[in-house]
This record gives structure tokens, C-alpha cells and sequence, in this order.
């Protein structure tokens, strides 16, 4: 899942995929609809990368957080976020058991399953969404790129061939939240 360049906007509906930067914004394109716009430095944008999830113990990546929530509901659909603080809080025992009760909130796991099926919704939530890549070594005799381990991974694109994510830019340039939870989904 390429949730480094998935985004969230303060005030505006959904989630959001970095596209590329402009001088003075980014242009975005809603997840569900395929719309691009364009935002300005201004705008207060929150990587989904970026946002943890508070356990008792430590944060837990919200990467992590869909990865529990797709693999209990067999990767479909989750709850609606719309449904009873009860169900809510039952739904998150499930998806995260040692979450922290007092420092996440209703509003968060109600942010948290309309995410979660927002992204579901867009094709993002597969079991080959969270195969992790391998990390990469540089040989310094021949200068190649290896895998550190031994076997290739089956579907992970090389990270080269991608554009690189604005998360610097959309850090500096946009107001980026920080690792609280209730800040940011709340």
C-alpha cells in the first residue's frame, strides 16, 4: 500500500493520492473519484504515513492498523463509521487489542473505519497491498542495487522507477501533523 503518498485534508471530505508539486501547492487526485485539483502550501494536509495509531505500549503505524483491520475482515469491507460508539470501540479491540482507551478517541475510530473503507472502496486494500519490499543494499564493487535477503519479492515494484513522494515538500510546505493520533484524526 502506498500510503506515503495518500493524504488527508483538514476540511475537506476523503482521502487524497500526491500527484506532483507545483511552486506553490500540490495537485492531488481524490482516491475514490480520480479527480485531480490542485492545493495550495496553506492547505493543512496530513500523510496517512505519517499517523500512529497510541497502544498502551508504544504507536502503532497506521499501515499496521489496516493490515489487522483487512486480514479480521478477509479483506472486504470493514464497519461503518457511522455506526454506535459501542460497536466503534468493540471494532478497534479487534483490530488493535492493546489500544490505548483513554488517548483514542470515538472520533478517531470512526475516522479510522471511514479511511479504512475509503481506501478499500479505491482498490487499495489487498493482500498484496502490504507485502513489504525488500530492503535494498548498494554493492560497492559493482555499484548494482541487491536485495539484502536472498529472494526477490513477488510483487514489489522497484522504488526506483517511481517518482519520489513530496513528503519533504508536503512536510515544510503544507502544515504536516504530527505523530498524536487525536491531533490528526481528530
Amino acid at each position: 500500500m502506498l500510503l506515503e503518498k495518500i493524504i488527508s485534508i483538514s476540511g475537506k471530505p476523503g482521502l487524497y493520492k500526491l500527484v506532483s508539486q507545483l511552486r506553490n501547492g500540490f495537485i492531488i487526485e481524490d482516491v475514490t473519484t480520480k479527480k485531480k485539483v490542485s492545493i495550495g502550501n496553506s492547505s493543512q494536509v496530513s500523510l496517512l504515513d505519517n499517523i500512529a495509531m497510541f497502544t498502551f505500549d508504544k504507536e502503532v503505524p497506521l499501515f499496521e492498523v489496516f493490515e489487522n483491520i483487512a486480514k479480521n475482515q478477509d479483506y472486504k469491507e470493514t464497519i461503518s463509521h457511522k455506526s454506535t460508539d459501542a460497536e466503534l470501540k468493540d471494532f478497534m479491540g479487534q483490530s488493535l487489542p492493546n489500544y490505548d482507551t483513554e488517548r483514542v478517541y470515538a472520533s478517531d475510530i470512526k475516522k479510522l473505519a471511514q479511511w479504512y473503507n475509503i481506501l478499500h472502496k479505491a482498490g487499495y486494500i489487498t493482500p498484496e497491498s502490504f507485502v513489504k519490499a525488500e530492503p535494498e543494499t548498494l554493492d560497492p564493487v559493482t555499484g548494482e542495487v541487491t536485495l539484502t535477503d536472498k529472494e526477490a519479492p513477488k510483487k514489489a515494484a522497484p522504488k526506483a522507477d517511481k517518482p519520489a513522494a513530496p513528503k519533504a515538500k508536503a512536510s515544510s510546505g503544507a502544515k504536516a501533523a504530527t505523530k498524536s493520533t487525536h491531533r490528526k484524526m481528530g
